[in-house]
C-alpha cells in the first residue's frame, strides 16, 4: 500500500474518530442543557489530539510512521491532563460530565499509544488499551459494575503510568528489553487498579443500583454508539480494510432477520467467534510469510508458538518472553470472544430495526453485486475466501500426509549392506557444516554480498595454497527465514520436508539419514548443535547419534553473542580437542551447526589465536557493543551486521582448516535457508530459496568422484552455478560414493 493511500487513511481515522467524539460530547451536553466550560474546552484539544494519535496509529499500519510526532502529541496531550483538571477546580466549574470526560478521553488516548506500540513492543500491550473498554463490556452483563465509585488519586496516577510509559515506548529511547520490563510493569499495575474496584463493586453487588450518569451523561454508553462500534469491529474484522464491503455481514443481517432470536443469537455467536478465528488466522498467516514466506498450516504450526517463545526467551529473558505468550493468549481470546459478543448485537440490533436492515442489505447487496461484476476490489470475499482456503489446506494436508508416507517408504538405500555403504569415503572424517542464514543473497545482489564474496575468494585462495580442493553450487532449501530444522532433515533424510507436519511425520519414521548410513557404515555419529539450550530427544531417536554436544555440555565459560550462546570458533575448537584430537579412533561423521550468524545479527566475536581459546573466557570483555539491532530502527545496519556474520564464520571455519589440515577430512559446508526478508528481500525473486553449498577435500579422489556434479571450482558460487533441490543431495552422496561412483 502507497503512503498516499497510508495518509488518507489516516485523515480518514483522526476525523472519524474527531467526528464520534464530537458527537458523544454534543449528545451529553444536550442531556445535561449545560455548555463546555473552560477546561471542557482544554479537555476538548486532548481528545482532539489523541484523535491525530489514532489517525497516526492508522497510517503507521500501512507503512507510513511518524514516531516523532505521535510521542510530541501525545506528550502535548498528556501536559494539558494535568492542565483541565487544575483549571475546572480554580474556576469552580467541576462537574461529574467534565471528570468523565476527561477520563474518556485518557482511555482512548492508552488504546491508541497501545495499538501504536504493539507491532514493536508486542501484541500482548493491548491489553493496557483495551482493559477500560473490557470493563465496559463485562458491565453490560454483570450490572453491578455499573455502580459509582468514589474518586481515587491512585486510580489517576495509575492511568497517567500507562499513558506515559506508552508514550516512552512509542519514542524507542530504552533497549527493547527494558521497555518490555517497564510495559509488563505498567500493566500490572493497571490489572490491580481494575481489581481493586471490581473487589469494591463486588461487595456492594446485593445493594440497590442507583441510578448513574454514563461516560458523558447518560447511559454508560450510548446503545447507538455501541451498535456502531461493533457493526465497524466486524467490518473490519471480516475485510480488514474499511474501504470494502463483507458480502459475509450482509448474509449475518440477512439471516438475522429471518432467524428466531434463540437460534438467532447462537448462529451470530458462532459467525462472531468465527470471524475472531479467521482474523486471528489472517494475522498469524501474515506473520509466517514474512519470516517463513509461507502461510500458517493448522495441521502441523503449532510446534512453532512453543519454539518461538523459547528463541524469544534467548533474546529478551525468559519471563518477558512468558509475559508476551500470555498476552497473545489473552488478546486472542479478547478477539474471538468479543467478536462473538459484537456479531450478536449487530443481530439483534438488526431484528429489532427490520424495515431498515432489510433495505440497507438489499441496497448493500446491490453495491456489492455491482462492483463484483465490474472486478472492483472493494466487493469482498475475503472472509469467506480465507475460511474456504483453511479448509482446503486442512484436507490437502490430511492427502499430502499419506503421500508423505508412501514417499519415506519408498527408499532405494534402505537394505544396502554396511559394506556397500559409503566405500568411497572409508577411513575420512565427514564433517556437515551448516552455517546459519547462508543464503543465495549472501553471494549475489545485495548490499553484503560485495563483502561475503571478497572473504570468499580471499578463502579460496588461502585453501588452495594449503592443498585443499574445493567445488561449489546451490540447494533450493524447503525453507525461508528460519525453521533451520527443515533444511536439515531434508538433507539428512533426502525427502522434501518443508512444513512441521511433515519433520514430525519423518522423526516417527526409521527412515535411513546421512547420519545412520554413516554409523551403519562403520562410523562414529555425532551432532554439534550449539544452538540447543535444552534436550533434543529427536537427536538419539530417530538420528541415533552416538555423541550430541550442545550449549550445556562443551564447557564453554565465555559470554553470549547475541543469540549464539557459544561463538563459531569455540565450537570448531572444542569439537576438534574432543572429537579429533586422539589417534587410535573410528572415523567421524559430524553435523556441525555454526550458529554466530543466527538472528538476531550483533557484532562478530573476535578471531583470536586457536591456541588461545581454551574455555572461552579469553572472549571476556569483548562484547561491549554486542546488542541486536532493531530491524526497522537501522534496516541498514542489520544487512551490514547480517554480511560480517557471514564472513566470521567463514573465516573462522577456513582458519580452523589451514591451522589444523587433515588429508582425510572431507566438508560439506552449506547454508540452511535464507535470512529473513528484510535482509535477503521478496523470496520470490528467481532462487529465492537458494543457498550456496561447497565440498572441500585434500584428497584427489573425493575431487574426481564429485567431478560429474558439474559444480563450480571455489567457493563463491557464480550466479549461474547449478541448482539442486536440498532433497537431492542425500542420494547423491550415496550414489557417488558408493561402490560405482
Amino acid at each position: 500500500m502507497d503512503l498516499v493511500h497510508a495518509g488518507a487513511v489516516g485523515w480518514t481515522v483522526a476525523l472519524l474518530c474527531g467526528a464520534a467524539a464530537a458527537a458523544l460530547l454534543a449528545g451529553a451536553l444536550a442531556r445535561h442543557q449545560v455548555a463546555l466550560g473552560p477546561a471542557g474546552r482544554i479537555t476538548s484539544v486532548r481528545a482532539a489530539l489523541a484523535c491525530s494519535v489514532a489517525g497516526l496509529t492508522a497510517a503507521s499500519y500501512l507503512g507510513s510512521d511518524h514516531a516523532v510526532l505521535v510521542v510530541s502529541i501525545a506528550t502535548v496531550g498528556l501536559v494539558l491532563d494535568g492542565v483541565d483538571g487544575h483549571v475546572a477546580r480554580r474556576t469552580g466549574t467541576e462537574t461529574a460530565l467534565g471528570a468523565r470526560f476527561d477520563m474518556e478521553v485518557d482511555a482512548f488516548l492508552i488504546a491508541v499509544l497501545s495499538l501504536y506500540v504493539a507491532p514493536t513492543a508486542g501484541w500482548w500491550v493491548l491489553a493496557i488499551g483495551a482493559m477500560r473498554y473490557l470493563y465496559v463490556a463485562a458491565g453490560w452483563r454483570l450490572t453491578w459494575l455499573l455502580r459509582p465509585l468514589p474518586p481515587r488519586y491512585s486510580a489517576k496516577v495509575v492511568a497517567v503510568v500507562q499513558a506515559v510509559v506508552l508514550v516512552v515506548a512509542a519514542s524507542e529511547l530504552l533497549p527493547a528489553v527494558l521497555t518490555q520490563v517497564t510495559l509488563a510493569v505498567a500493566l500490572a499495575l493497571l490489572v490491580h487498579s481494575f481489581g481493586h474496584d471490581v473487589r469494591v463493586l463486588w461487595r456492594q453487588r446485593e445493594e440497590p443500583l442507583p441510578v448513574t450518569e454514563g461516560a458523558l451523561g447518560g447511559p454508560l454508553v450510548p446503545a447507538g454508539a455501541v451498535t456502531a462500534a461493533a457493526a465497524v469491529a466486524l467490518w473490519v474484522a471480516l475485510v480488514g480494510d474499511p474501504f470494502r464491503i463483507p458480502v459475509e455481514g450482509l448474509v449475518l443481517v440477512a439471516a438475522a432477520l429471518v432467524l428466531p432470536p434463540a437460534i438467532r443469537r447462537w448462529a451470530a455467536a458462532g459467525f462472531g467467534a468465527l470471524a475472531g478465528v479467521l482474523v486471528v488466522l489472517r494475522i498469524t498467516n501474515v506473520g509466517f510469510d514474512r519470516v517463513l514466506d509461507r502461510p500458517f498450516d493448522l495441521l502441523g504450526d503449532w510446534s512453532y508458538f512453543g519454539s518461538g517463545v523459547g528463541v524469544l526467551g534467548d533474546s529478551i529473558g525468559d519471563l518477558a518472553a512468558r509475559l508476551v505468550a500470555v498476552g497473545a493468549v489473552v488478546l486472542v481470546v479478547v478477539v474471538v470472544v468479543g467478536l462473538a459478543l459484537a456479531a450478536v448485537r449487530v443481530a439483534r440490533s438488526a431484528a429489532e430495526h427490520r424495515r431498515e436492515s432489510a433495505r440497507g442489505v438489499v441496497a448493500l447487496a446491490a453495491v456489492w453485486a455491482v462492483l463484483a461484476v465490474t472486478g472492483s476490489h472493494a466487493a469482498s470475499l475475503s472472509a469467506a475466501g480465507l475460511a474456504v482456503d483453511t479448509v482446503d489446506q486442512v484436507r490437502a494436508g490430511f492427502a499430502d500426509k499419506g503421500e508423505f508416507a508412501d514417499e519415506i517408504e519408498q527408499d532405494a538405500f534402505a537394505d544396502t549392506p554396511a559394506d556397500e555403504l559409503l566405500t568411497g569415503l572409508r577411513g575420512k572424517d565427514v564433517l556437515l557444516v551448516f552455517i546459519e542464514s547462508y543464503g543465495r543473497t549472501a553471494t549475489h545482489g545485495s548490499s553484503y554480498s560485495p563483502g561475503v564474496v571478497d572473504v570468499l575468494r580471499q578463502s579460496t585462495r588461502q585453501l588452495d595454497a594449503a592443498g585443499y580442493r574445493m567445488r561449489t553450487g546451490f540447494l533450493t532449501s524447503p525453507t525461508f527465514g528460519a525453521a533451520s530444522w527443515l533444511a536439515h532433515s531434508t538433507t539428512q533424510s533426502g525427502l522434501w520436508v518443508d512444513s512441521e507436519r511433515r519433520y514430525g511425520q519423518l522423526q516417527d519414521s526409521d527412515r535411513l539419514t546421512l547420519t545412520s548410513a554413516f554409523e551403519r557404515a562403520g562410523w562414529r555419529t555425532v551432532f554439534d548443535v550449539p544452538a540447543n539450550t535444552r534436550d533434543w530427544p529427536e537427536g538419539a531417536a530417530f538420528y541415533g547419534y552416538d555423541e550430541i554436544y550442545d550449549s550445556r555440555n562443551v564447557d564453554y565459560r565465555g559470554p553470549e553473542f547475541g543469540y549464539a550462546p557459544v561463538p563459531d570458533q569455540y565450537t570448531l575448537a572444542h569439537f576438534r580437542n574432543t572429537e579429533l584430537a586422539a589417534q587410535d579412533r573410528k572415523p567421524v561423521f559430524a553435523e556441525i551447526d555454526l550458529i554466530s550468524s543466527h538472528h538476531p545479527w550483533t557484532p562478530p566475536p573476535p578471531l583470536v589465536p586457536w591456541d588461545e581459546v581454551g574455555d572461552g573466557s579469553v572472549f571476556d570483555g569483548t562484547t561491549e557493543d554486542v546488542s541486536a539491532v532493531d530491524e526497522a530502527q537501522d534496516p541498514d545496519l542489520v544487512k551490514e551486521l547480517y554480511g560480517r556474520s557471514i564472513q566470521y564464520s567463514w573465516q573462522t571455519l577456513v582458519s580452523w582448516l589451514t591451522v589444523d589440515p587433515d588429508p582425510d577430512r572431507v566438508l560439506i559446508v552449506l547454508g540452511d535457508h535464507e535470512p529473513h526478508s528484510y535482509v535477503s528481500g521478496d523470496a520470490d525473486y528467481p532462487g529465492g530459496h537458494d543457498v550456496p553449498i561447497s565440498v572441500i577435500t585434500q584428497d584427489p579422489a573425493v575431487a574426481r568422484r564429485i567431478a560429474s556434479w558439474q559444480w563450480e571450482p571455489g567457493l563463491s558460487p557464480s550466479q549461474d552455478a547449478p541448482v539442486w533441490p536440498m532433497s537431492d543431495l542425500r542420494d547423491r552422496i550415496l550414489t557417488t560414493f558408493g561402490p560405482r561412483g
